[in-house]
């Protein structure tokens, strides 16, 4: 028989051990897949992760590195900030895409103005727009006690649809010929997202991703606030009787979740995507959510656990076009990763007993 007991206290071990082991687990399961399919185990795996850091083309590929993470670092910023305090934010991918259009949409209103103020007044449309996309499930929580987990996750659906409205009618291209999609902000000097060293992949989304990083590392270890949301996380009664007002905090993690993945968006929107469109949005929201919890919720460990999951995505789409991997299997692989570590994880706070059942 085989029982889980659980522990007296999480186990330190354990909490170390569970990224590192997750990420092996995913390799081999992933190359068993791969191997059902028919390519090369080995191969496949080589060229998703190493490949892309040592191979013959690994100087383009790091600089795609950091366009790829940046966003996804941004936004499982801000979603763990409400994660530690037991705030479920799972509708980022929503407020993300709400944050390209308004950013967007401001860009556009000034187009062709060649003005320094453009994208700042972008930057700032775009964090508003992802904000006030979050303070819906959030308010509903405070007012009505809804579950922000579903009235965030069915906003998404909703956005997406403003989205396909928006490509299609008010922000369509008046010079595409027909084509659904906005002009192209990359090409709008006063609106683009450029690269600031030129190959790098270092634009202002990267910056933003790193001084999150640093700015939720100070609030966590540094400020009233954020003990505030680690002991609403770790014992909600004992944080009522501290004082904590759970509707204040209700609202300040999800509005800063919501303008993180809102500026995601719109960094992405003026730069490597260049327009608003149908297909947009790709999924980072979503993937956020592997990302904060493979790096614990901790800022550090978010911005090496990004680092990795970007790998996937470019390691993934050089997997699909020289090895000819279904995109639906790179998907899969990526989603091993959160099953594994969350099965893995299960051990920081249980231990397997073995023995023989009792007969009564």
């Amino acid at each position: 028989m085989i029982a889980l007991v659980r522990r007296p206290a999480p186990s330190r071990l354990w909490t170390v051990l569970t990224p590192p082991l997750a990420v092996l687990a995913t390799m081999v399961a992933g190359g068993l897949m791969f191997a059902a399919l028919g390519k090369d185990p080995v191969l496949a795996i080589r060229t998703i992760f190493w490949d892309p850091l040592f191979g013959e083309f690994a100087f383009y590929y790091r600089g795609q590195l950091l366009v790829k993470a940046a966003p996804l670092i941004l936004i499982a910023i801000g979603l763990s900030l409400g994660f530690r305090a037991g705030i479920w934010n799972i509708g980022a991918e929503g407020q993300y895409i709400l944050g390209a259009i308004t950013g967007g949409a401001v860009g556009l209103a000034f187009y062709p103005l060649d003005s320094w103020i453009v994208f700042p007044l972008m930057v700032v449309a775009g964090a508003f727009g992802g904000f006030l996309w979050a303070m819906i499930p959030a308010l509903l929580k405070v007012k009505f006690r809804t579950n922000e987990i579903l009235v965030s996750l069915l906003l998404v659906y909703v956005a997406e649809q403003l989205l396909a409205y928006m490509a299609l009618g008010p922000l369509k291209n008046p010079e595409g010929q027909g084509f659904p999609g906005s002009r192209n902000l990359s090409q709008y000097d006063a609106a683009a997202n450029n690269e600031l060293i030129a190959g790098s992949g270092m634009h202002w989304g990267v910056v933003a991703a790193f001084i999150a990083v640093i700015a939720a590392y100070v609030l966590l270890n540094r400020h009233l606030t954020g003990y505030h949301i680690r002991l609403t996380g770790q014992a909600p009664r004992a944080a009522r009787f501290a004082g904590v007002n759970p509707n204040l905090l209700t609202i300040f993690c999800l509005g800063t979740s919501g303008a993180l993945a809102g500026l995601a968006g719109l960094f992405e929107v003026a730069g490597p995507a260049g327009q608003i469109s149908i297909d947009f949005n790709v999924g980072y929201g979503f993937t956020a959510i592997i990302v904060a919890f493979l790096g614990r919720l901790h800022p550090v460990g978010i911005l090496l656990a990004g680092l990795l999951m970007a790998l996937t995505y470019i390691g993934g789409e050089a997997a699909q076009s020289q090895l000819g991997l279904p995109a639906a299997a790179i998907q899969a692989f990526q989603g091993m990763l959160l099953f594994f570590l969350l099965a893995v994880d299960m051990l920081t706070n249980y231990r397997l007993r073995f023995g023989r059942a009792q007969v009564a």
